[in-house]
């Protein structure tokens, strides 16, 4: 069978676009551990404890658009789960202290909110998709990845996976 020149040329950047792929599949994903944050060097103070919790973590940046409008719906979500055991905590990446502080004072949270000066979380995370999130179960496992955020229809689908994770 003769495969014309142009399918021939496709099929092999298509090996070479998958060929990358696997290294790029370093991100977290379902039923991964996520990292102990003690060990990343995060500036601000972490939760106490989150064993046992539902935990959101959520990284973004001041100049993503969608973290801004991601910020009331996390809150919200803090505000009404938070009782029953969900925690969140969004981890910062941008290059400047000054960055954060300005878009925090726009955008006040009852959350917990860290930074990662030196992106080391960001990178071990893979996180490509500002803001990305992960939701952790009592475990301390990945249950849910989302990137990006899509207005109610994200926070929709955060409400379902909190609530079947603390029951």
């Amino acid at each position: 069978m003769h495969m014309p020149f142009n399918n021939i040329i496709r099929a092999s950047l298509l090996g070479l676009c998958l060929a990358a792929v696997p290294a790029a599949q370093a991100a977290l994903k379902a039923g991964d551990p996520f990292p102990a944050l003690a060990g990343y060097h995060l500036e601000g103070p972490l939760p106490a404890s989150l064993a046992g919790k539902v935990v959101i973590v959520d990284f973004w940046a001041s100049w993503c658009g969608p973290c801004g409008e991601s910020f009331p719906a996390m809150d919200e979500l803090q505000k009404k789960y938070g009782a029953q055991g969900l925690v969140i905590l969004a981890v910062n990446e941008d290059d400047n202290k000054s960055d954060m502080d300005a878009f925090l004072k726009s955008h006040a949270v009852s959350f917990t909110v860290v930074r990662d000066a030196k992106q080391s979380l960001v990178e071990v995370a893979g996180i490509g998709t500002m803001p990305g999130s992960f939701v952790l179960g009592r475990d301390g496992k990945v249950a849910y990845a989302h990137n990006g955020f899509h207005g109610s229809e994200t926070k929709k689908q955060y409400e379902q996976e909190i609530e079947s994770l603390l029951k």
